[in-house]
């Protein structure tokens, strides 16, 4: 096995134990480790990040439910909207973006390019979101839900997912927190069963647009990360995961202003 594989294998544990941990993060590290790291493509890597992330997030999701730790009233809630969006997106937005979709004498903006900036603008708000403290509520089973916006925030959550190949944990979190008046640990279980769906359904929109899906590369990275999702869950159970979301948030930031400065300045 090449080195990049194994590096990126290694890494992809990382991307496990940061969803069995805070419930998010999984693809912001995934897609710069597909691309970067083991040469993926970047439209093709956000197709593999929706795979590996949506796979590992089922099983630690499942896992989240086993401890009581998932609602499905607000899985199914944020996941209708969600799931529209980002297989809306992957079978018909992304594929109708042209390879070169702006060229003259001083600068060229390849889809690519594109792609990858935009995830890079993802990360940083991820990260602002990240570091920001979140000040958890109280579950109110009387409260009533505001439906309206939680539809308008997981359609947002599903079209941002869908391109960039993002999970959008970092959204759903602060919108479970704050929408829909979830505990923290709640929310995280959560989390990972609307990232669960939405991924792999929006990577059913790269398959069926016949993407060239290299599946030995993908599932070996998929098992990885279930590993990581493994001890990221272990570790959840002693570790705060307002503390781990606030440094992950500054790891998050750097890596996006990398990818700005790489895809604009270094290429």
């Amino acid at each position: 096995m090449e080195t990049s594989l194994i590096i990126g294998n290694v890494f992809a544990v990382l991307v496990g134990i940061s969803l069995g941990l805070i419930g998010s993060g999984g693809s912001i590290l995934s897609v710069p480790i597909f691309t970067y790291i083991m040469g993926i493509e970047p439209v093709l890597a956000t197709a593999y990040s929706l795979f590996a992330v949506g796979s590992t997030a089922l099983f630690g999701g499942i896992q989240k439910a086993k401890q009581n730790l998932v609602d499905f009233k607000k899985v199914f809630l944020f996941g209708v909207p969600t799931v529209i969006a980002v297989f809306t997106t992957r079978k018909f937005i992304v594929p109708a973006i042209p390879d070169l979709i702006f060229d003259n004498d001083l600068f060229s903006l390849h889809k690519s390019v594109l792609i990858m900036l935009v995830f890079a603008m993802v990360m940083i708000l991820a990260a602002v979101r990240m570091i920001k403290p979140i000040e958890e509520m109280e579950l109110i089973s009387e409260e009533k839900l505001n439906y309206r916006a939680i539809f308008f925030q997981g359609l947002v959550i599903g079209l941002v997912a869908g391109f960039v190949g993002a999970g959008g944990g970092f959204l759903i979190i602060p919108a479970l927190l704050l929408l829909a008046k979830t505990p923290m640990k709640k929310a995280i279980g959560t989390s990972l069963f609307i990232v669960a769906f939405q991924s792999l359904i929006g990577f059913l929109g790269d398959v069926s647009s016949n993407a060239a899906i290299e599946w030995k590369l993908l599932l070996m990275f998929t098992f990885c990360s279930i590993i990581g999702v493994i001890i990221g869950n272990i570790f959840s159970k002693k570790v705060t995961p307002s503390k781990l979301k606030t440094g992950f948030g500054y790891f998050v930031l750097v890596m996006g202003i990398y990818i700005i400065i790489k895809e604009v300045f270094l290429k």
